[in-house]
């Protein structure tokens, strides 16, 4: 088996699909591409058993072929070369790769690609085209608050509803919520599905600029095809997560009377300064509101240390105190684009809601954080 290939397009649509590989992988074969040549394409897979990636290369051949090529050792050898045309001569008997350059020649040793696992089949019964900037932004507005606790495996995902009139993503870890939702993506058929974290994050990270993605959803899995450079398309296929979403809507609290509306950008940067000064354990985090007026503080009695900053606002309610989770509230706020925030609050012990005031066309934000007592100081 042999082909031609551009060493910079090979390493840049390996680079995209390399994530998947795990370090030390359950089956040792997974630490390997899976290299299927068939005449002028050259398709490419990586998986964890969980998620596969799969991109498809043009390259100078009229062969068949395949192979299991270790990943870490082709990536660290294209890294080093220029750009050129690269030669790959693979025994397809011994399965002995042999890689020639303008300049040099490298061998490394194959496996039997009949040990890499198959790649899992998505039935398709639905069927949505989302454009790559719209899901990027979901992508980006919700991730990060899912959950790592593997006790608690429906909130390690993100959970999408589809509807024939919007596409809402919800994220939770216990402690904050995040709903996004879209009214430029629809479905024809009402559906449901959560889709793990990690498959999210190489989604996003592989992601192209402007492009229509094409994803398609069985009842076990969910796939993704798009364009990934015009040398080749990627797709990506996930095992959805078969558990039960927390019912979402109802810990949204719907009277709020408290409302604030600050920048986004001097409370994010006010926020951490004063972080320092918080205990390094709960993050905690106090938020002391009157007419026009935020002060934002926190203190660690561990260690005598303590801060406060006054920040205009536009506030309209009673007098409050309330304590959050400094950590929580700035990966939030880092999160948003907008330039003004409204925070809706009615109690001390009641979540507070964060909502953009001024958002993209198509989308609607809101974000939940659970307060902190503020008697609990440590």
């Amino acid at each position: 088996m042999k082909f031609i290939v551009s060493s910079s397009v090979l390493l840049k649509q390996l680079s995209a699909i390399n994530g998947v590989v795990a370090t030390n992988p359950i089956v040792p074969i997974l630490e390997n591409f899976l290299f299927k040549l068939e005449d002028d394409v050259l398709t490419v897979t990586a998986s964890d058993l969980q998620t596969t990636m799969i991109t498809n290369i043009a390259v100078e051949s009229s062969e068949k072929g395949a192979i299991a090529i270790p990943a870490k050792l082709l990536l660290d050898t294209l890294r080093g070369l220029p750009e050129q045309p690269i030669t790959f001569n693979v025994n397809t008997e011994t399965f002995g790769t042999e890689i020639l350059t303008d300049n040099g020649r490298y061998k490394l040793s194959g496996e039997n690609p009949i040990d890499f696992p198959k790649i899992p089949a998505v039935n398709r019964s639905l069927s949505v085209e989302i454009s790559s900037d719209a899901l990027l932004s979901a992508i980006n507005n919700t991730v990060f608050a899912t959950s790592t606790d593997d006790l608690r495996p429906a909130m390690t995902g993100v959970y999408l509803q589809l509807t024939d009139e919007n596409a809402t993503f919800v994220a939770t870890d216990g402690h904050r919520l995040i709903r996004y939702r879209r009214s430029d993506i629809n479905s024809p058929s009402n559906s449901s599905m959560i889709i793990p974290r990690k498959a999210l994050t190489l989604l996003k990270a592989s992601l192209p600029e402007a492009a229509p993605v094409k994803a398609e959803f069985s009842q076990s899995n969910a796939s993704f095809t798009f364009a990934g450079s015009p040398a080749g398309s990627t797709q990506m296929i996930c095992r959805l997560i078969d558990e039960r979403f927390p019912d979402f809507e109802n810990a949204i609290p719907v009277n709020n009377p408290n409302v604030m509306t600050i920048g986004r950008t001097d409370m994010l940067n006010s926020l951490k300064r004063i972080m320092i000064y918080a205990n390094r354990t709960t993050h905690q985090i106090r938020l002391s509101l009157k007419t026009n007026s935020l002060t934002i503080s926190a203190e660690d009695l561990d260690y005598s240390n303590e801060a406060n900053e006054k920040l205009l606002c536009d506030y309209d309610g009673d007098p409050l105190e309330i304590g959050f989770n400094a950590k929580f509230l700035t990966e939030m706020l880092n999160n948003l684009s907008a330039k003004m925030l409204s925070f809706e609050m009615s109690a001390p012990n009641r979540a507070g809601l964060i909502i953009p005031a001024d958002k993209e066309e198509n989308e609607d934000i809101l974000m939940l954080v659970m307060p902190v007592m503020l008697n609990t100081y440590a």
